[in-house]
């Protein structure tokens, strides 16, 4: 297994700057509890690279990713950009310009219900027990990347997908559907009208002859969407297309009652890319009241990812019990709330504590 040693550190915009400060204190404490040497390569993207040097993501951004072994990305955005419709350059173009430079194929997002915030669901809370999934969402081709054509009257988005370009992502749904309890994977596709579909199912089908203890179900995106509400419980794994990861992934990511909650990965052949799923919310930004709890959990699955289980054990001990004493920040609470500096002081606290609680939080 590689080694974690450079990370690449992009702050972006907005709150940006706050939740990756947040995250690098918990870096820090893992560090200084376990002997690890992280150096941090700190680089431009989004409106700030565009204000500093004209270009979303400059060419030593690229070159720093390329050669780290992880980056933590903060958030892109800024309402200058999405007011004028008019600009040619953008923030976001860095971002989508990053993943097809590392070769970013699967965006990772794993969605917990945390028992303490339970009542800031939208649904009742029998419906939410043991809800504990993950989405892997093919992230760089499908018909957002198709051929596509406008005229006055008619246009159309071509969506084409090349077998290894599901092989390579479904192998690693698989895996991690074969390290969990459950062992179950979902394939959500809508095989019933689309040749695209037809494919990933057969593709799906194929290899689960080699993962032989995983249980694969295959359901249309408009039925897994109504589950999703009905009974999201039922889902461990998931794979799908670009499109309909999109779809799903955002109508999971409200089940836990905040964004602010949900961290993510992007993974390539070799790179790794960790951010929250949440935006760079430019209203909050500068005045210590972001939540930097998505971005601690990214910085936990970087922590997984490189075998570190001890240090991710540690983090996420150290999140629930934040959540578990009313240590939150104001989305999560109105009364008393503490600022986005103060929960990462006292996460970070708490990582390089001896003292360990109890899990606790899964419904």
């Amino acid at each position: 297994m590689k080694k974690l040693n450079k990370i690449t550190i992009l702050k972006g915009d907005g709150i940006g700057p706050e939740i990756v400060d947040q995250a690098i204190q918990v870096l820090d404490a893992i560090s200084e509890k376990y002997g690890h040497d992280f150096a941090y390569d700190e680089r431009l993207i989004g409106a700030i690279a565009i204000d500093e040097t004209g270009n979303p993501l400059p060419d030593d951004t690229i070159a720093s990713c390329q050669s780290a072994d992880a980056i933590l990305l903060g958030a892109i955005g800024d309402p200058k950009y999405d007011n004028d419709p008019n600009a040619v350059v953008r923030p976001e173009q860095g971002l989508l310009k990053l993943r097809k430079e590392l070769g970013l194929f699967a965006n990772i997002r794993p969605v917990r219900i945390f028992e303490n915030l339970k009542h800031l669901s939208v649904l009742k809370p029998e419906v939410l027990r043991d809800v504990d999934m993950v989405i892997y969402r093919e992230l760089t081709v499908g018909i957002y990347f198709g051929d596509k054509e406008k005229a006055a009257d008619q246009a159309s988005d071509v969506c084409h997908y090349h077998r290894f370009e599901i092989e390579r992502i479904c192998r690693l749904a698989f895996e991690e559907a074969r390290r969990r309890d459950r062992k179950r994977l979902c394939l959500i596709d809508k095989a019933n009208v689309l040749d695209t579909s037809r494919l990933w199912r057969e593709v799906v089908q194929r290899m689960s002859k080699e993962f032989v203890d995983v249980t694969v179900d295959y359901l249309f995106i408009d039925n897994a969407a109504m589950q999703m509400i009905l009974n999201p419980s039922q889902f461990d794994v998931i794979v799908t297309s670009n499109m309909f990861g999109d779809i799903i992934s955002d109508e999971a990511s409200v089940l836990g009652g905040s964004i602010g909650l949900l961290p993510s990965s992007s993974a390539g052949e070799s790179a790794r890319l960790y951010e929250p799923v949440h935006g760079s919310y430019p209203q909050a930004a500068g005045k210590d009241i972001a939540n930097p709890m998505a971005t601690i959990l990214s910085v936990e699955m970087m922590m997984r990812d490189f075998g570190m289980v001890e240090e991710a054990d540690d983090i996420k001990h150290a999140v629930t019990t934040c959540i578990d004493n009313n240590q939150l920040t104001i989305d999560l609470i109105k009364k008393n709330p503490i600022s986005c500096s103060q929960l990462g002081d006292t996460i970070a606290s708490l990582v390089t504590s001896d003292s360990r609680v109890d899990y606790g939080i899964l419904i």
